[in-house]
């Protein structure tokens, strides 16, 4: 878990935000906490580049695995992309489950 948290960790910057099921955090560490604490299971992701024409739009959609996997949730989560220094970092993150 530790090795999935500093990965993820160095997707962020401090002053990327998540905006997790309404409630927002700030900052890699912050962000990483949130959503380390949840297991999931990715079904498709999309990409799009935004207007600038050098960052990127991204929707991934799948299962929040709760309750050892037996009550799996949907959720959908965008995020933008933006370039630096040969690769990309996230600069906003937007996660809600889909119920119904």
């Amino acid at each position: 878990m530790e090795q999935v948290a500093q990965q993820l960790g160095s997707l962020y910057r401090p002053h990327s935000m998540l905006t997790f099921e309404g409630s927002q955090t700030q900052g890699a560490q912050g962000i990483v906490e949130k959503l380390v604490k949840v297991q999931h299971k990715v079904d498709t992701r999309d990409a799009q580049p935004t207007g600038d024409g050098q960052s990127l739009v991204v929707l991934v959609t799948g299962m929040l695995l709760v309750d050892d996997g037996q009550n799996p949730l949907k959720f959908s989560q965008s995020f933008t992309l933006v370039p630096e220094g040969g690769s990309f970092y996230v600069f906003n993150d937007i996660f809600r489950l889909n119920y119904g």
